[in-house]
């Protein structure tokens, strides 16, 4: 049969199918025309958003739900620069992702034409890898290439820059998605070495406690955990990224760690003697003080990027591998464990510094933890929860609670403001028989609020949870403890009225200002089709707590209450 001569933009299509993809994420503009052209009569489906930065934060949430890479779509200069802050979130969360940019035509490249940008030297240090594709001919192979970095060993955003002529230049077209790639050879396998010395560490251990990451999820090791913690009787502590790799409401289970983490947790990782580290940064939110930071411990760290594990924390059984392998076989040679007297000590803990709840007080109005802890009693147990980032996102990470992996989704290592409602409306393309929430403050909503177009017209059921208190919330928080209440710029007057904006858009709006309405907001929510705005307005100066300051050990914890 005689080979067939392929367009550019046509390979790009094919690849897509053979790589699974159903939806892509973009923005057209002039130097992708030729992809549209060819996008017109295919089946894939394209997600047409209102800005790229949210094409990028949509794909973000799809990938994170379905755990294969997300495809995004834009143009050259600004439609490319626009994806940056959206890949280096990716990057920073290990999010698989796969970018295809237009460039300005070859001959072009270096001219600074209208609308050129050198996007592949911008994002070296944000991407896992990324071409500027030169010829036709390197086009399949950078397609599968992409596909295949993006979404093995530590998982990545890949970037694919084409200039606009080669997507209408003709080749043929041969696809190969097992990709060789000298010097590309991910660890998979923990070394049975170490996984010895692990498990003696473990039957040796008095005070042990699992510390587990995002790594979990991506790795699809929830499973393990579970029956590592349950057989061994060790108690697990969840970062923010990890959050649903162990059921929330398990009693092994104490919460995340950190400047905004559970007492029991810090104190648990400050007084154990063995931390087992799966698929963890040790980022400096977590270890706060790092002299001070678990001294009394043997740390095991188990992950497949070997530039961790040592990296900020000094380690003493590493393991290099995936998390879900080597818990696997942690499992299989672990005898059950008698850790009764350790428990003992942290139920003690659990039950005297419970999470606050925010003091009750009429005049300063609906408290931002009832409101939480009211979306996760109401929507139950089918919920996919889209954070932006700030207080809402911490009162979120310790009062909503998560039971299954993939159901909490935020801007960890970036803390990206503007990500949780575009992330939402990926999530629910991903998981459409599962109820949505996007929770958001009033500053984070309104850097994407424009994607409200997006979720109408496409008609995607999800809730935003607006938590209103008209302040940069977590600012104007450090500015309150740390610069004596000097608030400069922190203030949000002057933004609209939130419910009149969704109905301006075509979504439902509702407004809360007590605990009765809102209680009854979300109930009517949830049954609505289409998006829905629920606008919380909150007491102003409430505070996130616990909390522990800069460069202090994380036991030296700010509770609340009458030490706020």
């Amino acid at each position: 049969m005689k080979k067939k001569l392929t367009k550019g933009s046509a390979m790009i299509l094919s690849a897509l199918h053979k790589e699974g993809v159903e939806i892509v994420f973009g923005f057209p503009g002039g130097a992708v025309l030729p992809l549209y052209d060819q996008l017109y009569d295919d089946p894939i489906r394209h997600l047409l958003v209102r800005h790229e930065q949210a094409a990028v934060h949509a794909a973000d949430g799809y990938a994170r739900v379905t755990g294969n890479p997300g495809v995004v779509f834009a143009t050259s200069g600004p439609g490319a620069t626009n994806l940056v802050t959206g890949i280096a979130n990716a990057y920073m969360d290990s999010v698989p992702l796969v970018l295809i940019s237009g460039q300005v035509p070859k001959n072009f490249i270096g001219t600074d034409a209208f609308q050129e940008a050198d996007i592949t030297g911008i994002t070296i240090p944000v991407t896992k890898h990324n071409y500027l594709v030169k010829s036709i001919e390197e086009l399949p192979e950078a397609l599968s290439e992409a596909f295949y970095i993006a979404s093995t060993g530590r998982r990545g955003p890949v970037l694919i820059d084409i200039p606009k002529d080669i997507f209408d230049q003709e080749a043929y077209f041969n696809y190969n998605p097992q990709c060789n790639i000298p010097g590309y050879k991910p660890t998979y396998e923990g070394h049975v070495g170490q996984v010895s010395r692990a498990i003696k560490a473990i039957r040796d251990a008095k005070k042990p406690v699992i510390f587990g990451g995002g790594g979990l999820i991506r790795s699809k090791a929830s499973t393990a955990l579970r029956e590592l913690a349950d057989k061994a009787q060790i108690p697990v502590i969840l970062s923010l990224m990890g959050l649903g790799a162990y059921p929330g409401d398990n009693p092994l289970f104490l919460g995340m760690p950190g400047m905004h983490g559970s007492v029991t947790a810090n104190y648990a990782l400050t007084e154990a003697d063995l931390i087992i580290a799966t698929g963890v940064r040790f980022d400096d939110r977590v270890t706060g003080k790092l002299e001070s930071f678990a001294k009394h411990a043997k740390i095991i760290h188990i992950d497949i990027d070997p530039a961790e594990i040592g990296k900020n924390v000094a380690i003493d059984i590493p393991i290099v591998g995936d998390v879900r392998l080597v818990l696997e076989e942690l499992v299989r040679k672990l005898r059950p464990g008698n850790t009764a007297d350790w428990l003992k000590q942290i139920y003690t803990w659990q039950e005297k510094y419970p999470m606050p709840l925010g003091a009750s007080s009429a005049d300063k109005g609906l408290k931002p933890q009832f409101v939480i802890r009211e979306l996760s009693r109401l929507s139950g147990e089918n919920t996919i929860v889209a954070t932006d980032v700030g207080q809402h996102q911490m009162w979120s990470a310790q009062h909503f609670i998560v039971r299954e992996p993939c159901s909490f989704i935020t801007s960890g290592g970036l803390g990206t403001m503007g990500y949780g409602f575009p992330a939402a409306i990926g999530a629910k393309l991903a998981a459409p028989d599962k109820n949505v929430i996007c929770i958001s403050g009033d500053g984070s909503f309104q850097m994407n609020i424009q994607e409200l177009a997006t979720a109408v017209h496409n008609k995607i059921d999800l809730v935003i949870a607006l938590i209103n208190n008209n302040f940069l919330g977590m600012v104007r928080q450090w500015q309150d403890i740390f610069y004596n209440k000097r608030y400069s710029h922190t203030s949000m007057e002057g933004s609209p009225d939130f419910v009149k904006v969704a109905e301006a858009y075509g979504a439902k709006g509702f407004r809360a200002t007590s605990s009765e309405e809102a209680t009854e907001a979300i109930e009517k929510a949830l049954k609505i089709k289409g998006p829905v705005l629920i606008d919380f307005v909150v007491d102003p100066e409430e505070n996130v707590y616990p909390m522990v300051a800069p460069n202090h050990p994380i036991s030296d914890i700010i509770i609340g209450g009458e030490q706020e």
